[in-house]
């Protein structure tokens, strides 16, 4: 007799979240007709079937290929009593440090955007005080000893009254590399306050300019108003003064999909930006105007780049080892307003056998000359490998101090899952994380879904759920 074959393969197990109750469920990984879904099933709302990635291939590269040893924090914040995702944060089960600490200074924000994971606007007048900040920031030092990348953000960072006295607290803490993520609407309105930025140092500081589209309707959409100019106007301000720029652009399908070939280009031609980073919208805060629907996964992402740019190529865009699920990159050589990939240049094993799962090509000494040493053809492929291996890190936004940032360009897919898409063998890697004033640190997914303060009945109905389990448990 024979037997029935289901229509797909089998890959894998996890766990994830029911997008409708938000309790953790059973989850499998199938790969169908090239592409790789999660199936979930819940006992109360039943099955749910989400596309995680259109190419099956480059997924498995993720989880087969470009695959680490987790590295931990210096200490752990929270016990284990709830399980994931209702024990942040960090617990002992987390798999990854912090590679990118958040820490949200305010709530304030001088924009009403249409899609804003924070939920900020014009309505919310909150800022934090320097004592919890202060309080934020000494717990990524506690768990990190010398973060790599802390973030500043909002709301809309740059309206808080104190922000130089945030940037000194940052400044006096062993940091090695400071981000403001911003809309940039006082930089572009306000010149001396982008001197006054230049004077707390070029090196290890980056502005983080929201820039989602060349296109008004676009921006309209997205953001509520046409901000063209003032993107105009902020990068010839930043580039005034050569301050290290990355353009960060919210993806949406069919809104701005089709032009990041454009974006890319674009940032290509502008002194003072380092690199493009790209993340597909996320179902979390405020979402008016895109739906689920209009999310893309990261493999489609890295498609559209290589169809696109006319720059990279699929060997130049791999998964980042820390969490390779959510996070894809690429470095090119920057020489005037020529990129030229650098990925290309070795083997995909140099990033799983090269370097640690952080940020430390800046310790380089030899760095500036071992890229340029690249170039050459008196290379095996294992010198040639060995030259970037401290280049290819977590996140793209660390100065070398050797190597100019003028000669470093970097794309990143930066994918933050929602309760739709969220594996939680992923999260468990994730390594971008909110620090908070009473000293946890807790992942931009979990954080987003769970710990904010409107979030906070839900948590507590979904904890007394479980703990009402545990009773059970232990009478049995």
């Amino acid at each position: 007799m024979s037997r029935k074959n289901r229509p797909y393969h089998f890959y894998d197990t996890t766990g994830s979240i029911c997008s409708t109750c938000y309790r953790q469920i059973e989850a499998k990984i199938l790969f169908k007709d090239g592409k790789v879904y999660m199936d979930k099933w819940c006992p109360q709302h039943g099955t749910e079937r989400v596309l995680i990635s259109d190419d099956e291939e480059y997924y498995r590269l993720g989880r087969e290929v470009f695959v680490k040893r987790p590295e931990m924090p210096q200490t752990f914040n929270t016990r284990m009593h709830y399980g994931c995702p209702y024990d942040c944060g960090l617990c002992p089960d987390h798999m990854q440090h912090s590679c990118l600490s958040i820490i949200e200074i305010n709530e304030a924000c001088n924009l009403n955007c249409p899609v804003c994971f924070a939920a900020s606007g014009t309505h919310k007048h909150t800022h934090h005080s320097l004592e919890n900040i202060i309080a934020m920031l000494d717990t990524v030092v506690k768990n990190e000893g010398e973060p790599d990348v802390v973030q500043l953000s909002g709301g809309e960072p740059t309206l808080h009254p104190q922000f130089f006295e945030i940037l000194a607290a940052a400044r006096a803490r062993p940091i090695k590399h400071l981000m403001i993520n911003t809309n940039g609407i006082r930089i572009a309105q306000e010149p001396e306050f982008v001197a006054k930025l230049a004077e707390f140092g070029r090196h290890g500081l980056e502005i983080y300019l929201q820039f989602d589209s060349m296109r008004p309707e676009v921006l309209k959409t997205l953001r509520g108003a046409d901000l063209s100019r003032i993107r105009r106007q902020a990068l010839e301000n930043l580039n005034q003064h050569n301050l290290s720029t990355t353009l960060v652009v919210t993806v949406a399908r069919g809104h701005n999909d089709d032009e990041l070939g454009d974006i890319i280009r674009f940032a290509q031609s502008q002194p003072c930006v380092r690199g493009v980073t790209l993340q597909p919208i996320q179902q979390a805060g405020r979402q008016t105007g895109v739906a689920a629907d209009n999310r893309l996964t990261v493999s489609e992402i890295r498609r559209n780049i290589i169809q696109q740019s006319g720059i990279f190529d699929a060997a130049d865009i791999v998964p980042v080892p820390c969490n390779p699920d959510t996070l894809a990159m690429a470095y090119a050589l920057k020489v005037g307003d020529t990129l030229t990939p650098l990925t290309r240049y070795f083997e995909p094993q140099t990033l799983v056998e090269g370097s640690a799962n952080t940020i430390v090509f800046e310790h380089d000494v030899d760095l500036k000359q071992q890229v340029f040493k690249l170039f050459s053809t008196n290379h095996s492929p294992e010198s040639q490998a060995s030259c970037l291996s401290e280049l290819m890190c977590c996140l793209p936004q660390i100065a070398a101090p050797n190597l100019s940032y003028e000669n470093v360009f970097r794309i990143l897919i930066v994918q933050f899952m929602d309760a739709t898409n969220l594996d939680i063998r992923a999260l468990k890697k994730s390594c971008i994380h909110f620090a908070t004033a009473d000293g946890r640190m807790i992942p931009f997914e979990s954080h987003n879904l769970f710990y904010r303060p409107e979030q906070a009945a839900l948590l507590q109905g979904l904890r007394e759920k479980i703990e009402q389990t545990h009773t059970v448990w232990a009478q049995v």
